[in-house]
């Protein structure tokens, strides 16, 4: 096969290291096309999102009166869950907080965490999830060489805030997902984290223990049980308003004493060198050039901005050996044995069984009959 010429957008930053991208005969990629034509059905940063995100509030407020909590909503400590927090008190909402432990939280964002539900009066359920079995089933996703190694945090956070939002009865589950700093991510660079038979079955394969208390979601009780049955929302409330990252940042620093840890999801040492070494030296995938893009798309960043910014190295020089010899060391596993590990062939998430055309179905029934 002859390797493909080297090509970058000229509209955002993507370029050939998603071996899926086209582009059209300008030189636009795919990706920030898609963004532009998404954003005109789901993202509303002006006076009609504000219209659309109250009237929501509106009807939750109503409907939830009786209960002890209109809302539930994931903390990590991180920029979008934290200001998520923030805009929901100021909306009058009455949330319960669940902060998820996976044993990677760095020490800023258990601190960030603990401002926030401080600042401004929230309860806080902890879930720690037992990290013997997190441990095993992580050690499992790294043997299998697969590119999303975020998986088995990811997995457990939505199980268990979906968990605690049946246990308390809670009807509306508010996402800090949004698309201003997130609306491009190639299909290529990772796997949905909520395809429980992939992680059963890369665990069954490569794990050693049993996960009896690892939080699981299977696809029908999140697209069929959850929203049909128990008739759960998911609500993105920062679709429906001018979420700009960098303000976000400095109003929480103001009024949370909020402390930023320096990227996207670092809040996780774990996701930091996963994210910042292992993808781009495994895989050639720098997940910053989908987060610069997305910036670009929502005109949050230009262009040029991204690109001096993609060329800054997270860990010059050997600084990742200490992030690596950490993560190896809470793994269990020595450094040499960690780098033969990553050393391994690459595989896909479709070298594992899985329900990715159940996914895809799915999708194309909610885009036709409930967009």
């Amino acid at each position: 096969m002859t390797e493909r010429p080297y090509q970058i957008c000229k509209r955002c930053i993507m370029d050939t290291t998603d071996p899926n991208i086209t582009f059209d005969e300008n030189g636009i990629c795919n990706h920030c096309t898609d963004a532009i034509e998404r954003a005109k059905t789901i993202w509303f940063p002006n006076e009609e999102g504000e219209r659309r995100l109250l009237a929501i509030v509106d009807e939750i407020k109503a409907s939830q009166k009786n209960k002890e909590y209109d809302c539930i909503i994931g903390l990590s400590g991180g920029v979008d869950s934290s200001y998520l927090a923030y805009k929901v008190v100021e909306l009058g909402l009455r949330p319960l907080v669940v902060h998820v432990d996976c044993g990677w939280n760095s020490e800023m964002a258990v601190k960030n965490v603990e401002n926030i539900v401080k600042k401004l009066n929230l309860d806080l359920h902890t879930h720690v999830v037992d990290w013997q079995e997190m441990k095993d089933l992580q050690l499992a996703y790294f043997r299998a060489n697969v590119a999303n190694q975020d998986v088995p945090q990811d997995h457990a956070i939505f199980a268990a805030l979906y968990s605690y939002a049946v246990k308390n009865n809670i009807k509306y589950v508010f996402n800090g997902g949004n698309f201003a700093t997130e609306s491009i991510l190639p299909k290529a660079w990772g796997y949905n984290a909520l395809d429980s038979k992939n992680l059963k079955s890369i665990h069954k394969r490569f794990g050693k223990r049993k996960l009896k208390k690892y939080p699981k979601v299977s696809f029908f009780r999140r697209y069929i049980y959850f929203p049909m049955i128990r008739k759960m929302v998911i609500v993105k409330p920062l679709n429906f308003m001018s979420y700009r990252k960098e303000e976000a940042i400095e109003i929480m620093k103001n009024k949370l004493d909020w402390q930023y840890y320096g990227g996207k999801h670092h809040e996780s040492r774990f996701t930091k060198f996963f994210q910042a070494y292992f993808l781009p030296h495994k895989f050639g995938y720098d997940k910053r050039r989908a987060h610069l893009s997305s910036l670009i798309v929502s005109g949050q960043m230009n262009r040029d901005q991204a690109l001096a910014e993609v060329q800054f190295e997270i860990y010059p020089g050997d600084s990742h050996l200490e992030d690596m010899e950490y993560v190896a060391k809470k793994l269990g596993i020595s450094l040499r044995e960690f780098q033969d590990i990553i050393a391994m062939p690459n595989k896909s998430y479709n070298d594992y069984p899985n329900v990715e055309g159940l996914f895809k179905l799915g999708f194309k029934i909610r885009d036709k009959f409930f967009s």
